[in-house]
């Protein structure tokens, strides 16, 4: 097992009975207490977890993840606006990248009349939108996520470093100043640390409901993105001290 199948394997043994100790990791995982603590402290870096003494518990966050069905009603005027504001930054010869949340499967639905235009996702509602489309389509290969219709990708399954991408679109549960992006889940979050790394240019696809906000998981440092692309309400506050950070605000209208 690798270990960020392990780490997320932790991360649902917590979620079941809220708090383990390191000996019983041990015991489940079938791994040494030395390979069970650098897990440990990868997921206690990334803000998934916290300890005690000889075990571990999730931390808590005010909101888990809800399932995507429910998340694509949420706010879905905002979300429209967005990613139509999202599609007026793409071009023909792009080679793009549509993340699996729900704001990024609306980006989708504005850019099936091109012609000369490569995605990379790993949503396979995605793909569903643009199967009758002219685009190139790339699917990330990896572990199916059922309860978002994704595609969790390993390194082992899919070399990232091939991949050409001139601007990707990434949704999160949570971003600030302090923590950057962040996500509920090890795998989708591993998936987009590499995007990212890769993107020429990286574009953020948020309402302003998840500002302020830091969940699970950190994807990345705010420096490391160029764009957000939000409605808006977002408080002019908010959105000077994202600018000090050397990222663009653009909104809705």
């Amino acid at each position: 097992m690798y270990p960020i199948e392990r780490q997320q394997k932790m991360i649902e043994l917590l979620e079941e009975k809220g708090m383990m100790k390191l000996s019983a990791l041990s015991k489940v995982l079938q791994v040494s207490m030395e390979t069970v603590r650098r897990d440990v402290q990868t997921l206690v870096e990334q803000g998934a977890v916290t300890k005690f003494y000889g075990g571990i518990k999730l931390v808590k966050h005010d909101k888990a993840e809800s399932l995507l069905a429910t998340r694509l009603k949420e706010n879905l005027s905002e979300k429209e606006r967005i990613a139509q504001r999202c599609a007026n930054f793409i071009e023909e010869g792009d080679s793009i990248f549509l993340d699996s949340g729900t704001t990024t499967f609306h980006i989708a639905k504005y850019i099936k009349h091109y012609k000369q235009l490569t995605v990379i996702t790993n949503s396979l509602p995605i793909v569903l939108e643009l199967i009758n489309s002219e685009l190139n389509v790339i699917i990330i290969g990896g572990k199916l996520r059922q309860s978002e219709n994704s595609i969790t990708a390993y390194d082992f399954l899919f070399n990232f470093e091939r991949l050409n991408i001139s601007k990707a679109f990434i949704c999160t549960s949570g971003i600030s100043v302090e923590k950057g992006l962040s996500d509920f889940n090890v795998e989708e979050v591993q998936t987009r640390r590499q995007i990212i790394h890769l993107a020429k240019k990286v574009f953020v696809a948020v309402d302003h409901s998840k500002f302020e906000k830091d969940v699970t998981v950190q994807i990345c440092d705010i420096k490391e993105i160029d764009y957000i692309v939000t409605d808006h309400t977002l408080d002019a506050v908010y959105a000077k001290k994202y600018e000090k950070q050397g990222v663009q605000i653009i909104t809705t209208v």
